[in-house]
């Protein structure tokens, strides 16, 4: 009698694509690998993009690790138009004009928010307060009290500014909401604002460059997904 197949096991970096959840693509390499035992290291919204940790089998023991590194993100804010969910998916609250500002102030307002600092999550969130997912509650209108959580920002760089849109590539610590960020500089500088493009592009030294697409996996053979997973010793050092 031949031996079983051994379970797959490996970290598979994933460039997840925009308006499906984290918890679809681990779904989907479910199918691909045939196994249950998938999971995956840091949620990215719907709307984001980017590098989503994928664990496999026995790598799903490293997720408390691979989630704790520090992120990198590419990310455009809109100005003028201030949303209830902090990024382009939620309803209009607001919209102002948008003065005009100048590229010094936008980077001065950038490098005012480096640093560790605390962070109130938003209401439009997955955390959960008394065993309730905050998204929950907001869709029915409820708000409740929110514990600031600390964060550190290490890098907070304008790639460019065209009003009413700001470019920018940010490093922080996990559990770091970027929308929310997006939000304060638009409060700083005035007209206010929301997220209207994110894209994760690294975590620790895991490396979006490194990434799969859903079509790319899609069209492996098993031997191709088996070699595609990245030891989970590597990638632990790796990040």
């Amino acid at each position: 009698m031949s031996e079983p197949a051994a379970e797959p096991a490996g970290v598979l970096l994933v460039d997840k694509p925009q308006g499906i959840t984290s918890h679809d693509v681990v779904d989907r390499v479910r199918r691909l690998y045939r196994t249950r035992r998938v999971g995956h290291a840091g949620t990215l919204d719907p709307m984001a993009t980017g590098l989503l940790i994928v664990l496999v089998g026995k790598a799903t023991k490293a997720s408390d690790q691979l989630m704790a590194e520090e992120k990198e993100y590419l990310g455009e804010a809109t100005l003028g138009v201030v949303t209830d969910t902090q990024d382009a998916v939620g309803a209009t609250l607001e919209t102002n004009l948008v003065p005009d500002i100048a590229v010094a102030q936008v980077r001065a307002a950038l490098a005012s928010m480096l640093g560790e600092q605390l962070q109130v999550p938003p209401m439009h969130s997955a955390k959960k307060i008394g065993g309730r997912k905050l998204y929950d509650l907001a869709r029915k209108g409820v708000e409740v009290a929110r514990e600031p959580r600390a964060i550190r920002i290490d890098a907070f760089e304008l790639l460019s500014w065209e009003s009413p849109l700001i470019n920018f590539r940010v490093r922080c610590t996990k559990g770091t909401y970027v929308r929310t960020l997006a939000h304060d500089l638009g409060r700083k500088l005035g007209p206010g604002a929301h997220l209207s493009m994110l894209r994760r592009t690294r975590s620790g030294r895991l490396d979006l460059a490194r990434g799969r697409t859903l079509s790319q996996l899609g069209a492996m053979s098993d031997e191709q997904l088996l070699a595609a997973l990245v030891p989970v010793d590597e990638a632990a050092s790796a990040a």
